[in-house]
C-alpha cells in the first residue's frame, strides 16, 4: 500500500513537473508565432506576415552598438544641425554595469526580460485588449529588446507593418545575440537629456559619479528619465522628476530588487541635493527654432525619444537667412537700439500662404550665449496682447457675422461694465466714429460695443477659427485683457489668415520625415477656411491704414504693402510710469506675416517698457520683414468681387449705407436719457472747473527768460509717479469678471515725431528712423457728434503726485494673471 502511494506521488510529480527550459523557450517562441499571425490576419485584413517582413531591414551590429540622433535639413533640403547638437557618448561594456543598475532599468521597462524570447506574450495581450476597447496603438507592448530594434532600424510610426517587423526582427536579435549584449546594446543607446546618450555618461553628468558610486535614489532617476528626457528634467522639473523616480523606486521595491525599506529612504532624498550644479550648455545653432521642430513633431506624434534616438531625418521650412537676421536683430544692437541687457523679445515670421515658420528669434541671447532648451520669448511665453486682439475678437467678427462696412459709425461714449468705467488709452471720448478710424486710432469703448454686437459666442469661434484655442472670454478680452495671454506664434498665425483671403494654415515647421528604413511621411495639414474673403480684405485694408497713419506707422516699409496692428498693456498695480508692461506689433504682407512681442520678464518699476522703447517692436518688425523680402516679388492685397469700394470705405457686396452701430446689450431709452442727461451736467462742470483753472495758472505761471531775450512760460513739473500720457492700455481688467480696460497705444502717441521717430535714439544712418514715415498725413477728422463737444477736454493732471488710479476706473493692473509664464516656470 505503501509502495503505491510513493508510486502514485511519483507519478504526479512528474506530470506537475515543468517541461525543460528548451522546450518552454519552443512553446513559448510557437505562441508568439501564433499571436503574431493572428494579429496580421484580425488586423491586416489578409495580408500576411511573409509579405511584412519580407522589405524588413537586416540586422547590423554598428546601428545596434550607437544611438543615431535625428538631423534637422531647411527649406531648401540642405542639411543643417543635429538636432541634439553636441552629443555626449561614453560607452560601457555590460561587465562596468554593476546589477542593481541593469535592475533599475529592467524593473521599469521589461520586467520579464530574461524569460521571454524577444517578444513578451502577456504585455502584447494586454496590449492587444487595450487597443480593441481604445484604438489601435493606444497602449505598447515593446520589450527591451523590441525597442532596441526599433531604435535601430525601424521608424516610430504605430502602424501594423512596422509592429510586425519590429516583433520578427527582435526574434531574430534574440537569436543572434545574448539576453547581456542586448541588454547592453539598450542601455549605451538611449538618450538621458543634456546631450547625454548611455546610462554612463548620464551618471556623470547628472551626478558626475561613475556607474559603481551611485545610490539607489540616483539610480532610480536614472531609469525614469528616458521615457521622457525632456519632461522629467530634474535640473529645470525637479518636481516631475521626483515624482517619476519614485514610480521607478516603486516598480523596483514590487519586483523584489530593493526592500521597502530601502525604497522610502530612497524616496526621502530631494531631487535638489542630488543633483549637481550643470555646466549651461551652449545651445545649438538655430536653438529657437529648432525647440518649436521638437514641440512640432511630438505633436505628429513622434516622441522625444525617438527624436534623439531614432536617426530620423527631419525636413523643415527654415529659411537660414532670415533665421540668422532675426538673431542678429535680437542680439545685437545694429539695427535696434535696446534699453538694456535685461529688455525682451521675441519674434516669428511664416509664410502667409503656407503657415510655415521661416524664422524664429527666441530671446536676446547671442549665439554663443545661447542655452540649450533655455525660455523661447516667441513660442512660450503667454503674455496679454493687448490691441492687437482687436482685429480677431472685435471687428473681424462684426464684418463676419453683422456685415459691417468699414464705414459702419460706432459712438464712443462713457462705457460702464460690471460697475466699472471703461476708458480710451487718452482718457476722452470722441463721439460718433466710424469702425476704420476707431481701428487706426485705437480706441477701447468702439471695440467693446463691436464685440458686444457680435456676442461672445461670434466672437470666441472667430478667434479659435484662427488658432488662439480660448475658452470663455469675456468683454476683458475685446481690447487684449487676457487672463493667461498668447505667444507671438498663436499671434502670427491668426493675423496670417487676414493675408490669405480668410484661409487659416496652422504654423509648422516640419515638411517631412524620413525614417531610418527609407519611409517617408509627409507632413501636411489641411488648410481652413476661417473666415469670408471680404473679411480679410476689409479687415487687411483696415490695418493698412493703422500703419499708414495710425499707431503703426514705424512699420512701413518703402514698395511693400503692409497691414498691421499695435498693442500695448498697462503697468501692473503699484508700479507707476509712462509706459506699459508688454509692446507688440503684428504684421503682414501677401508673402510673410510677422509677430513681435517685447517686454520684461518681470514688470518693475525700473523694468517696463517706456514710451520712448514701445518702438521697438515696429522697428524689429520692419527690420526683419525687409530683410526676409529682399529681392522677392510680393503683391499687393487684392479686392475680391465680394468687396465694393465706396468712397475710401469698404462694403460687403449687397449691403447698405450702415446705420449707427449698438451694442447687444444696450439700455434702456429711460436709462440712456438719465445717463445722457447726467454725463451733460457732468460735462458743463468740468468745463466750469477747467475754466477756472487755467485762469489761475495764468496767474501763478511764472516765466523763464530764453536765449534770445524773450520769455516762455515754464512748464509744471512732471507728477511723480509720472502721468501716464498714453491713458492706460490696451490690456483689459480681470478676464474672469468681464472687466474692460483702458489703452495705451492711440492714435498719435507713440509715433507723434517727438521722441520715437527714430531720428534719434533708433535710427540713424542704419534705415531705423523710416525717413518722412514719421511725419504721416493728418488723421481723418471723425463725423461730429452733435452730443458731445467739438474738441474734447483735456484730462485733469492729477492732484496728487502719488495718488495711483482711481478704483472704479478698469484698469489692467487689476488683473493678476499678466505675467509671463517664464516668471512662474521659466524652466519650460
Amino acid at each position: 500500500m505503501e509502495k503505491n502511494n510513493s508510486a502514485s506521488r511519483m507519478e504526479r510529480r512528474k506530470q506537475n513537473k515543468k517541461p525543460p527550459k528548451r522546450f518552454r523557450k519552443f512553446l513559448t517562441y510557437t505562441a508568439v508565432t501564433f499571436l503574431v499571425l493572428f494579429l496580421v490576419i484580425v488586423v491586416g485584413g489578409g495580408i500576411t506576415v511573409f509579405s511584412m517582413i519580407k522589405n524588413a531591414p537586416e540586422l547590423n551590429a554598428q546601428n545596434l552598438k550607437y544611438a543615431s540622433s535625428s538631423t534637422v535639413y531647411d527649406m531648401n533640403s540642405k542639411k543643417v544641425i543635429s538636432i541634439n547638437g553636441k552629443e555626449k557618448r561614453d560607452y560601457a561594456s555590460i561587465k562596468d554595469i554593476p546589477p542593481r543598475v541593469r535592475n533599475a532599468f529592467i524593473a521599469t521597462e521589461d520586467v520579464r526580460f530574461y524569460k521571454h524570447s524577444g517578444i513578451d506574450p502577456k504585455r502584447v495581450a494586454g496590449a492587444i485588449m487595450s487597443n480593441i476597447t481604445h484604438g489601435f496603438g493606444s497602449e505598447g507592448a515593446s520589450t527591451i529588446t523590441q525597442q532596441v530594434i526599433k531604435n535601430s532600424f525601424l521608424s516610430p510610426e504605430k502602424t501594423v507593418t512596422r509592429k510586425i517587423q519590429e516583433a520578427y526582427l527582435a526574434l531574430k536579435l534574440e537569436r543572434e545575440y545574448s539576453k547581456d549584449q542586448i541588454l547592453e546594446f539598450y542601455l549605451n543607446k538611449i538618450y538621458f537629456g543634456h546631450g547625454a546618450y548611455g546610462v554612463k555618461t548620464a551618471a556623470k553628468v547628472y551626478f558626475d559619479k561613475s556607474l559603481d558610486q551611485l545610490t539607489t535614489s540616483e539610480i532610480a532617476l536614472l531609469a525614469g528619465l528616458p521615457q521622457r528626457p525632456n519632461g522629467y528634467d530634474p535640473v529645470k522639473r525637479p518636481d516631475l522628476a521626483k515624482d517619476r523616480r519614485n514610480v521607478v523606486l516603486s516598480l523596483m521595491e514590487k519586483n523584489g530588487y530593493i526592500s521597502e525599506q530601502e525604497k522610502e529612504k530612497a524616496q526621502s532624498v530631494p531631487i535638489e541635493k542630488m543633483v549637481v550644479k550643470q555646466k549651461e550648455e551652449t545651445g545649438p545653432r538655430y536653438e529657437a527654432f529648432l525647440q518649436q521642430v521638437i514641440d512640432d513633431a511630438e505633436k505628429e506624434g513622434i516622441s522625444e525619444k525617438d527624436l534623439f534616438e531614432g536617426g530620423l531625418k527631419i525636413y523643415t521650412t527654415l529659411d537660414p537667412d532670415a533665421q540668422s537676421q532675426a538673431e542678429k536683430i535680437l542680439s545685437t544692437d545694429d539695427y535696434v537700439v535696446y534699453p538694456d541687457k535685461q529688455f525682451q523679445a521675441g519674434v516669428v515670421l511664416l509664410d502667409t500662404k503656407t503657415g510655415e515658420i521661416r524664422a524664429i528669434g527666441g530671446n536676446r541671447l547671442s549665439e554663443k550665449e545661447q542655452v540649450s532648451r533655455g525660455f523661447n520669448y516667441a513660442t512660450d511665453t503667454q503674455r496679454q496682447p493687448g490691441s492687437t486682439i482687436k482685429p480677431v475678437l472685435d471687428y473681424g467678427p462684426a464684418i463676419e457675422y453683422l456685415k459691417w462696412s468699414t464705414n459702419t459709425p460706432i459712438k464712443d461714449e462713457p462705457l460702464e461694465i460690471n460697475g466699472k468705467q471703461v476708458q480710451n488709452w487718452d482718457k476722452s471720448y470722441h463721439g460718433t466714429l466710424t469702425m476704420r478710424e476707431a481701428l487706426v486710432q485705437s480706441y477701447n469703448i468702439p471695440a467693446i460695443k463691436a464685440y458686444q454686437a457680435v456676442g461672445e459666442d461670434n466672437a470666441k469661434k472667430f478667434a479659435n477659427n484662427l488658432g488662439l484655442g480660448l475658452d470663455k472670454i469675456y468683454p476683458s478680452y475685446a481690447i487684449g485683457g487676457f487672463e493667461t495671454g498668447v505667444s507671438p506664434l498663436k499671434m502670427a498665425g491668426a493675423f496670417s489668415a487676414f493675408g490669405n483671403q480668410g484661409v487659416y494654415n496652422q504654423p509648422t515647421t516640419l515638411r517631412k520625415i524620413e525614417y531610418p528604413n527609407g519611409k517617408v511621411r509627409e507632413i501636411k495639414h489641411k488648410p481652413k477656411k476661417a473666415m469670408s474673403d471680404y473679411t480679410a480684405y476689409m479687415v487687411t485694408d483696415m490695418l493698412k491704414s493703422v500703419v499708414s497713419r495710425g499707431t503703426g506707422r514705424m512699420a512701413q516699409i518703402p514698395g511693400l504693402d503692409v497691414a498691421g496692428k499695435t498693442g500695448t498693456t498697462n503697468l501692473p498695480q503699484g508700479v507707476y510710469g509712462n509706459g506699459s508692461s508688454d509692446s507688440w506689433f503684428v504684421g503682414y504682407t501677401t508673402r510673410y506675416t510677422a509677430a513681435v512681442w517685447t517686454g520684461y520678464d518681470k514688470t518693475g518699476s525700473n523694468m517696463y517698457v517706456r514710451k520712448d522703447d514701445q518702438v521697438i517692436a515696429k522697428l524689429i518688425f520692419k527690420q526683419l520683414m525687409s530683410h526676409a523680402s529682399q529681392g522677392k516679388m510680393t503683391a499687393d492685397f487684392e479686392k475680391p468681387g465680394s468687396v465694393v469700394a465706396r468712397g475710401s470705405e469698404l462694403y460687403v457686396q449687397g449691403t447698405s449705407v450702415p446705420a449707427l452701430a449698438q451694442p447687444k446689450y444696450a439700455k434702456s431709452d429711460e436709462d440712456t436719457s438719465k445717463s445722457d442727461q447726467t454725463e451733460e451736467a457732468k460735462k458743463e462742470e468740468d468745463a466750469t472747473k477747467e475754466k477756472d483753472k487755467k485762469e489761475e495758472e495764468k496767474k501763478t505761471d511764472q516765466e523763464k527768460p530764453k536765449d534770445d531775450g524773450t520769455t516762455t512760460t515754464t512748464p509744471d513739473t512732471p507728477a511723480t509717479p509720472p502721468k501716464d500720457d498714453q491713458g492706460g492700455s490696451d490690456q483689459g481688467g480681470n478676464g474672469d469678471n468681464g472687466q474692460g480696460a483702458s489703452n495705451q497705444d492711440g492714435g498719435n502717441n507713440q509715433d507723434d515725431g517727438t521722441n520715437q521717430d527714430g531720428g534719434t535714439d533708433q535710427g540713424g544712418d542704419n534705415g531705423q528712423d523710416g525717413g518722412q514715415q514719421d511725419k504721416p498725413d493728418t488723421p481723418v477728422t471723425p463725423p461730429k457728434d452733435d452730443n458731445k463737444p467739438d474738441k474734447p477736454a483735456k484730462p485733469e493732471k492729477p492732484t496728487e503726485p502719488t495718488t495711483p488710479p482711481k478704483k472704479d476706473t478698469i484698469q489692467s493692473n487689476s488683473v493678476s494673471s499678466n505675467r509671463s509664464k517664464a516668471q512662474s516656470d521659466t524652466s519650460n
